[in-house]
């Protein structure tokens, strides 16, 4: 099948799949496998999140962001590769790069009721305690919406539609507050910097809050980067590199970015969250028999999820 070129993200809807009928279930299945083999990304609505979670989640991150650095810098813990709490000012930079993205951000993992023993503990910055209502609440939200995307996905891949249920349920899941820092003299910046330079991501899936101003580009496979645009009622759900790594490429992790506004606006804030679906550590990412033939020969090497994030923890600068 040749490769479909879209202008823009294809848009689909949940409840098609959640609540529709038999063939608006296997519609979805079929739009969204399409997609995941062309350019790894959607655009999805009735995914749960209520306009006043979004609001109020969104309230509470720009409140933390606004803090002083260096209360910001007491939920800073070095020694947790930057897997719960704040992570400062360019800390993370993309793989193969030198230069730090021009981002802070704050990782919340899973709420106290999944908690595994092997996971650290969240952090919550006691000058907003609203913060914790809300990220657990859009963690858990997210969560169902993911393991429903992940149905599809099976399905699509053959599989039995709970293959990934018992893998994320209690996953290394993370809900990542970012906020892309106003910059006051861009003149002062490496040459290179970038609010978050081009990457993919290292999970399952990602789900992807709203964004509070454009920038986010997606590089389509003929090299052309286009907008990742989504109504206020959507979030964007994209294929991450261990998912593309256990079906051996058949769905798509697209490399993607977000690009610095222009200078006149380079003064502004940028806030988005996005919800890394990842699974349990122990997860066998070994590419699936079914994803393997003559024309696609097995393109990975056998690993777990847990070694998997670990190598990319550190080429991306936040484990030694």
């Amino acid at each position: 099948m040749a490769d479909i070129l879209y202008e823009e993200v294809p848009s689909l809807d949940l409840a098609d799949f959640t609540n529709g009928t038999p063939d608006q279930k296997n519609a979805f299945v079929s739009s969204l496998g399409e997609a995941y083999t062309n350019i790894g990304f959607v655009s999805v609505k009735n995914h749960g999140l209520s306009d006043e979670l979004t609001k109020n989640l969104y309230a509470a991150v720009e409140k933390f962001f606004r803090l002083p650095d260096e209360i910001k810098k007491k939920y800073e813990i070095i020694e947790l590769a930057g897997q719960r709490g704040y992570i400062s000012k360019g800390r993370e930079k993309a793989k193969g790069r030198n230069t730090g993205d021009l981002k802070e951000f704050f990782h919340v993992g899973q709420p106290e009721q999944n908690q595994r023993e092997d996971y650290p503990e969240n952090i919550w910055p006691e000058e907003v305690p609203e913060l914790e209502k809300h990220t657990t609440e859009a963690y858990l939200t997210l969560l169902k919406a993911g393991m429903q995307m992940l149905r599809a996905i099976a399905l699509y891949l053959e599989l039995p539609e709970n293959y990934f249920d018992d893998k994320v349920k209690e996953g290394n899941s993370i809900l990542r507050p970012i906020h892309y820092f106003p910059i006051e003299d861009p003149d002062s910046l490496p040459p290179d910097a970038v609010r978050a330079a081009e990457h993919g991501d290292i999970n399952l899936i990602t789900l992807l809050m709203g964004a509070s101003a454009d920038g986010l580009q997606v590089l389509r496979r003929d090299g052309k980067w286009i907008p990742i645009t989504a109504l206020p009622e959507q979030i964007v759900v994209n294929v991450g590199d261990m998912l593309e790594r256990h079906t051996n490429g058949k769905l798509k992790s697209t490399i993607h970015r977000v690009v610095n506004p222009p200078r006149e606006l380079m003064h502004t804030s940028r806030f988005s969250i996005p919800f890394f679906m990842h699974p349990v550590s122990e997860m066998d990412l070994t590419c699936l028999q079914n994803c393997i033939d003559d024309e696609h020969p097995k393109a990975f090497e056998d690993i777990t999820a847990g070694e998997f994030l670990d190598e990319r923890l550190k080429e991306i600068g936040l484990k030694a």
